[in-house]
């Protein structure tokens, strides 16, 4: 009996060990399995990272439309070209430009309509550059085509596509030709062809690497290449303002960017909150020229107390666009740059604004304002914005004699500020103490 027992158990024994055996061979199995799995995920994720367009997906691929042809000729980029160019631009070669970025172009509203001059920009850190250009569209289209008439608001109106696309290429090209120092303009176009690929220093974004550099001497020759190839800058899915933006900067040259700026600033985009935007420096390369980061007039020397003197760099020169900024933040902080004149007394009257961090154009149609003061007394502007909400382009008149701004009011600076919208107190940055009339538009700030 006690053998019997004994053998029973023993089969018993068995059977367990042959359960927990094949539970283990299938625990085993399936760890094995989805070890395999993670291992392919890890992979298709390590192939995404290693792709040369970083985000994927199709919305950010240039139609084959816009790109040129290789055999156009000119430079292929190479990447040392590209390094430097990343490094200058965001001083990183892994930084990327965001969606925002890369589908921004250079888009004008319907022809013929009453904002058929106006260029649309959404919000994001490519509006600096836009509304930089819309200056240049609106010098174009009030004086260089109407040099022998008077400006007036009417010559703005009723533009058809053919003039649109005229006027972008003067801008582009008035803007470059600047930069250049009246030398020489390098202007970038996109091939299909990828020149080179992602490395472990410089992160691909599938345009980039494909860029074709052509250098062209005389600004006419200049103006007549962009106006041939201006659908690669005001198409939908063109990258039309980044395109413009290499340009510049390969049209200053590296070394020359180099000189203009100073030991506050290393690169000309700033990366805030997900975004990248203008910093000063780049600005100021569209209106004068030069890549000084500072808005005051001429260098002035800097003394630390734990650094040797060094050199902070403004501006040298009046340029045809000049400059107004006001940021309601900063100058309750007391930290709001000062114009200087050489920005805010452009050959022009047309200014691009820099209002608490948002860019827009202001505007006078009389040629004398600026060079007989009493033009000055009473005298119109126009502003422009670039949002989706205005339409219309909105007319001010201003009055500096009146005093109704210390007549009627009073108390600490601090209060006015707050009371008046952010467009008058930019606007008195210039004529302190005017008084502004909206003529029947509700004010806004």
């Amino acid at each position: 009996m006690e053998l019997d027992e004994i053998t029973r158990k023993l089969s018993d024994l068995d059977k367990w060990r042959e359960f927990f055996t094949c539970q283990g061979l299938e625990s085993s199995k399936a760890a094995k399995q989805k070890d395999q799995a993670n291992q392919k995920s890890d992979d298709v994720c390590e192939g995404e990272r290693r792709a040369p367009q970083s985000t994927g997906s199709k919305k950010h691929a240039i139609p084959g439309t816009l790109t040129v042809p290789a055999s156009l000729g000119g430079q292929p980029i190479s990447i040392e070209m590209a390094l430097h160019l990343r490094m200058i631009l965001c001083g990183s070669t892994f930084q990327v430009f965001n969606y925002e970025w890369r589908k921004a172009y250079f888009k004008f509203h319907d022809p013929y309509s009453d904002l058929s001059y106006a260029l649309e920009a959404e919000k994001g850190g490519a509006r600096g550059v836009q509304m930089s250009v819309q200056a240049y569209i609106i010098k174009y289209l009030l004086l260089i085509r109407n040099s022998d008439e008077n400006w007036s608001m009417a010559s703005l109106h009723g533009i058809n596509q053919k003039e649109q696309e005229r006027s972008l290429s003067v801008a582009l090209t008035d803007i470059l030709w600047t930069a250049g120092e009246g030398q020489k303009v390098t202007v970038c176009l996109i091939t299909p062809e990828c020149y080179f690929t992602a490395t472990s220093e410089y992160k691909a974004d599938n345009f980039t690497e494909r860029l074709l550099l052509f250098e062209i001497y005389g600004k006419e020759a200049v103006q007549t290449f962009i106006h041939d190839h201006i659908h690669c800058f005001k198409s939908e899915g063109s990258h039309g303002v980044i395109l413009f933006l290499y340009s510049l900067i390969f049209t200053r040259t590296f070394e020359k960017l180099r000189k203009d700026l100073d030991f506050t600033t290393s690169h000309l985009l700033q990366c805030s909150l997900g975004n990248f935007i203008c910093k000063q420096a780049l600005i100021n390369m569209m209106l004068t020229g030069r890549s000084s980061p500072n808005v005051f007039n001429g260098d002035q020397k800097f003394d630390s107390e734990t650094e040797a003197l060094k050199s902070r760099h403004g501006v040298l020169t009046r340029s045809d666009v000049g400059y107004l900024h006001w940021n309601r933040e900063k100058m309750e902080h007391g930290s709001l740059p000062q114009v200087g004149s050489m920005l805010k007394t452009p050959k022009l009257p047309i200014w691009l604004c820099n209002i608490n961090g948002t860019y827009s154009v202001l505007f006078s149609t009389n040629r004398l304002l600026l060079s007989d003061w009493k033009v000055e007394h009473l005298f119109d502007l126009y502003y422009y914005n670039g949002q989706k909400s205005q339409n219309k382009t909105i007319h001010l008149t201003i009055d500096t004699h009146s005093h109704y701004w210390e007549g009627r009011h009073h108390g600490d600076e601090t209060d006015i500020e707050k009371r008046f919208p952010s467009l008058e107190m930019t606007i008195r940055t210039k004529w302190r103490g005017a008084a502004i009339n909206w003529n029947g538009t509700v004010p806004f700030f």
